[in-house]
């Protein structure tokens, strides 16, 4: 009798994990199907999908596990998951990571909201959503949000061992970090334990989401001849904030000196700045405040200011738009931006 709580007619239970590089999320999944392997005797693959490499960029993940007398011959992405973990709600803007989910299907988001504003978000009609503040967590034992991530995932999926997953956490980090091993049990537990669950009717006859594949929009089909850009300065209308790992800098504008140090250590041109006359009359450039759109969460002005102006932030959803200060790019689209 197969301890899968449902399968695809190809006989796999599927999971795919939405991140960013920087959060694990490919540690994650190896982990994962590793312990359902080694311990439960499933048939199982992990594989990651990421385009640069780079810290920040999307990364997904995928797993799928399957009765030990089943061949695994498909080795596709995974377009129609039981089950989604989103370890950066940031994603929402710039990925549809509910894309191809089942009806009946689990969403696991690493989010200190609450449901309801979650859902909204997701547009989420029906299914169950789950939620875990990993990232609180991961702070506060010193450790990293996959962990947390793994302790929610294996109490969605009953059929798995907890156990075997703290022994999988011993012999991954034992060797080369063993001072690390006791922490990440207790992320794990606690994520095992935090994690909250509220399940949304599924109306009979409901159809899952539809799978979309992102298209560039300039292909091999859609570019100009020669290769020309013809949008001008068109990485100023892209949004950064997705890259950011939960924390963002905080402007003190009264602490500020406006010395620059923060500019000359930002690499996205985040810093505002405005001409203005100093208290003797003399023409100045002040720091006027941060464009939130461009900011990666880096974090080096913070270490740059020398006077405590810029402090570390955990980011809340609705923060940046609401204190982001706009760059103007007069000569873009023929008008101020």
């Amino acid at each position: 009798m197969s301890i899968l709580p449902k399968k695809n007619e190809l006989g796999f239970f599927e999971i795919r994990l939405e991140s960013i590089g920087g959060l694990g999320a490919n540690l994650a999944g190896k982990m994962l199907a590793e312990a359902g392997v080694f311990s439960l005797g499933l048939k199982g693959s992990n594989f990651s999908s990421y385009g640069s490499e780079k810290k920040g960029s999307p990364v997904k993940s995928f797993i799928r596990f399957c009765d030990p007398d089943v061949e695994i011959r498909d080795h596709s992405p995974i377009e129609q998951p039981h089950i989604v973990g989103v370890f950066h709600e940031a994603l929402y803007k710039t990925v549809n990571v509910v894309s191809g989910l089942n009806a009946d299907g689990i969403v696991l988001v690493n989010t200190a909201r609450d449901f309801d504003d979650v859902r909204h978000d997701l547009q989420l009609e029906y299914g169950t959503l789950a939620i875990v503040d990993a990232l609180t967590i991961a702070v506060e034992e010193k450790t990293k949000v996959n962990t947390a991530m793994l302790g929610a995932l294996y109490r969605i999926c009953d059929f798995l061992d907890p156990e075997s997953m703290r022994d999988v956490i011993r012999k991954t980090f034992t060797k080369k970090y063993p001072h690390l091993v006791e922490p990440n049990i207790r992320t794990f537990n606690r994520g095992y334990n935090e994690v909250q669950f509220k399940t949304y009717d599924v109306p009979e006859g409901a159809e899952g989401k539809k799978f979309t594949r992102a298209l560039p929009q300039l292909g091999y089909m859609t570019q100009e001849i020669g290769g020309v850009i013809v949008s001008q300065a068109n990485s100023i209308f892209k949004d950064l904030g997705g890259s950011r790992q939960g924390f963002l800098p905080e402007f003190q504008q009264d602490k500020c000196i406006h010395c620059a140090a923060c500019d000359n250590v930002c690499p996205d041109f985040c810093f505002v700045w405005e001409e203005r006359e100093d208290k003797r009359g003399r023409k100045q450039m002040f720091l006027k405040g941060i464009d939130y759109q461009f900011c990666k969460g880096c974090l080096k002005c913070i270490e740059a200011c020398p006077a405590d102006a810029l402090g570390n932030l955990r980011e809340l959803i609705g923060y940046a738009d609401e204190n982001r200060v706009k760059q103007n790019f007069p000569y873009v689209s023929g008008g101020s931006y």
